[in-house]
């Protein structure tokens, strides 16, 4: 039986950024992968999702400037696109791998499954170590409808050789407005369906309705209200039926969340304590058993399950196996719904907002007339401010062609907490949405 120092399981961003980080202690490490190296974001999630996605902000900003230069719109052709994703992501798992091994860490291939609290088996190998790290993330889930077979996920969709003419979406969180945008830009007939009336649920209500009235004007189709309960296979195609509901389609993807993956890991053997939500940590990100740490989107957490938080807890825990007792303290974490229009928000959640309305005021602006925003045709461009009882900045949520970039500015201004004089002291270039900060704070 082999020990080590240190066993990481899961090769994601998290788990990998934590494997080199505990190697560079001069610890022995192993790091087991049971599907592809690299992890979702950078194989079948946000980094082959942002590439398709530059092709629909291409096609955007010429379509936005026609009648001012421009009087045709490109056409996306899906299969050149493709194969640009696939430039990428096809390196990513041996890429992943050939680094690890070159750091001298043992990579292993297979399904981790603890023996006990201190020993897993992978591959028929027994390993024991006297610290692990599960940082296994996150899968999309399926809806147990009737015709559940015949439902494919987001990882079906960025990996489509042909683009299918007629695409459904269950769900209206992000990942389905985003792969929507995508497939509408490229020419397929888009519906979305939703079981309640709120799209974007964890942003401002006001603004994810903004953003749901301009993919309409885009050609997208949303159905709110609507519980399916059965898919069935026709000809051409499927059909989707709930109450008073009948929709026919050639593909289905269900974008109603993701859940943890935990339950090849017998986590039962090792006593370490989990929920439907992901694995149970205190605030050092130690499960119930002092030596087993988690991080990332296993994790049973209020805080947003993104790549870089996944980065920022890997961190953390590395420092914390070493000793270190501070308790973790996350930072203002963006989100950002990415396409043609971007939305995208900081501060106090819309959960906590809503529960105590009575402490906080908003102001929304319109910025279609600001240089930044004219000069590129968006219209649509607000921002919205939440204010405390102080008028203190508490929430910010941007949606425009450029909220990704301006929402990193705001963290930086929020967690500094920078006044209006001090963002005045700087130069920034010109005419770009930083020259415009000190006009908002």
């Amino acid at each position: 039986m082999k020990k080590y120092d240190a066993i990481v399981i899961g090769g994601g961003p998290g788990g990998t950024a934590a494997a080199y980080s505990l190697k560079e202690q001069n610890k022995t490490v192993a790091i087991i992968e049971a599907d592809l190296w690299g992890g979702t974001c950078p194989n079948r999630g946000c980094d082959p999702k942002k590439i398709l996605m530059s092709a629909v902000e291409a096609k955007a900003k010429v379509e936005n400037l026609n009648g001012k230069g421009f009087e045709a719109s490109p056409e996306i052709h899906w299969e050149e696109l493709m194969a640009f994703k696939r430039s990428y992501t096809d390196s990513v798992p041996n890429g992943t791998k050939s680094g690890i091994e070159k750091a001298e860490i043992d990579a292993y291939e297979g399904q981790a499954e603890f023996v006990d609290a201190h020993t897993i088996e992978v591959a028929d190998e027994r390993l024991e170590a006297k610290q692990f790290l599960i940082a296994t993330g996150q899968r999309p889930a399926l809806l147990p409808v009737d015709g559940q077979e015949y439902l494919q996920t987001s990882t079906d969709f960025l990996n489509l050789d042909k683009l299918s003419e007629r695409i459904t979406f269950i769900g209206a969180g992000y990942i389905a407005f985003e792969l929507a945008t995508i497939a509408n830009a490229a020419g397929a007939e888009v519906h979305v369906i939703q079981h309640n009336d709120q799209p974007l649920k964890g942003f401002d209500k006001e603004m994810a309705m903004d953003l749901t009235k301009h993919l309409e004007e885009k050609g997208i189709t949303f159905h709110f209200n609507v519980d399916v309960d059965k898919v069935e296979a026709i000809d051409p195609g499927y059909r989707l039926t709930a109450e008073n509901f009948e929709l026919e389609t050639d593909m289905v993807v269900v974008a109603a969340g993701r859940v943890p993956n935990i339950e090849a890991l017998k986590l039962d053997n090792a006593q370490v304590e989990y929920t439907k939500k992901g694995i149970t940590v205190d605030d050092h990100l130690r499960t119930s058993q002092e030596h087993i740490f988690a991080c990332g989107d296993v994790l049973d957490k209020s805080h947003p399950k993104l790549t870089p938080v996944s980065g920022f807890e890997a961190s953390y825990v590395v420092k914390t196996m070493n000793g270190e007792t501070e308790p973790i303290h996350y930072p203002l974490i963006p989100s950002v719904v990415f396409g043609d229009q971007r939305l995208a928000r900081i501060g106090l959640s819309e959960k906590e907002l809503s529960e105590n309305s009575e402490k906080y005021h908003s102001e929304t602006m319109d910025l279609g007339s600001w240089f930044t925003y004219f000069r590129v045709n968006d219209k649509g461009a607000k921002i919205k401010f939440v204010y405390d009882e102080e008028d203190r900045i508490v929430a910010i949520t941007c949606l425009n062609e450029m909220a990704d970039e301006l929402i990193n500015y705001f963290n930086l201004i929020l967690e500094k907490q920078m006044t209006h004089e001090e963002i005045a002291d700087y130069v920034f270039a010109y005419p770009t949405p930083a020259s415009d900060l000190e006009y908002f704070i």
